[in-house]
């Protein structure tokens, strides 16, 4: 609760803290808020050990904090055996790496019949579309939008 609380934050509060309770009170006051804290301690453990004393014997490995729904899923997905084996055969990168494979593998493919086009030979004319990974150039002036002010 307290954890992101900075030096700065802490001589401010300690500042304010000698201004409204002067020097000589604030001893005492430190005092009544450590032993208020204390017993809101107290009071939280023993209800905490009344739920469980009352849950029963099954229950007695249960923490509260795993009642926080980030716990409670991170819990859920590594202790879970079906939920394992799941995740175990879906592999991300696997898959990135069969479908970057399968794109570089069509670009070397299409390399060659493209440099065969050029040299004049007579190879089949490749069937693939624009390349979607590269920049398209820039439109040629008559296929520029009437608006466009380069056009003129």
């Amino acid at each position: 609760m307290f954890n992101d609380i900075g030096a700065l934050e802490l001589v401010t509060i300690v500042v304010l803290a000698i201004l409204i309770f002067g020097p000589d009170k604030l001893p005492k006051v430190i005092q009544d808020v450590s032993g208020f804290i204390r017993k809101i301690r107290a009071f939280s453990d023993s209800a905490k050990q009344d739920i469980r004393s009352e849950l029963g014997p099954e229950f007695k490995d249960f923490e509260f904090e795993d009642l926080n729904p980030k716990t409670f899923l991170r819990k859920q997905l590594t202790e879970n055996e079906d939920l394992r084996e799941i995740r175990s055969s879906f592999d991300l990168r696997k898959e990135l790496n069969d479908v970057t494979e399968a794109v570089n593998s069509r670009e070397t493919a299409s390399a060659p019949a493209a440099a065969g086009t050029a040299a004049g030979t007579s190879a089949a004319p490749a069937a693939t579309g624009p390349d979607l990974l590269k920049k398209p150039a820039a439109p040629a002036a008559e296929q520029r939008a009437p608006y466009d002010a380069d056009a003129t």
